[in-house]
């Protein structure tokens, strides 16, 4: 579980961090929107894959802390590898969602964000539609996750 997690916060910072290089580089501090989805996904994945793989651990630690003596039989390798595996399922179908609930908005101006980095209530605010589905979809899914 730590490997899996260690690799979540390598990549989770990674998703914004190349942007933010190109834009101090080049002085232009925008994002394509197309660009803006894709980090927005990766975002969105790694972020809850990091939450999700925390619980994990958490629940690791209490057996561990609770049952020493049955640990081994609890957290079995076939347990931590279905910890893993639903935590990946959870956060990509949850960033999934998300990301195509953003995609089917329609925007009054250009297609460039002037941000490097591309959050959802930028994108929400900057929309001509209803935001409303997207709004219930964070808080639902925000809760469900959190």
């Amino acid at each position: 579980l730590l490997s899996n997690l260690s690799f979540c916060d390598l990549c989770f910072s990674s998703v914004t961090m190349p942007k933010l290089l190109q834009n101090m580089q080049s002085q232009v501090p925008s994002i394509p929107y197309v660009g803006c989805l894709v980090q927005m996904y990766f975002f969105l994945f790694f972020g809850d894959l990091e939450s999700l793989l925390l619980v994990a651990m958490a629940y690791d630690r209490y057996v561990a802390i609770c049952s020493p003596l049955h640990y081994t039989t609890i957290m079995s390798p076939k347990l931590c590898v279905s910890l893993v595996v639903l935590s990946l399922a959870l956060t990509m179908s949850n960033a999934l969602l998300h990301t195509f609930l953003v995609a089917r908005l329609w925007f009054c101006d250009d297609n460039e964000i002037p941000h490097f980095f591309c959050d959802m209530s930028a994108l929400l605010k900057l929309s001509c539609s209803d935001t409303g589905v997207n709004e219930l979809m964070i808080f639902i899914m925000g809760g469900l996750i959190v």
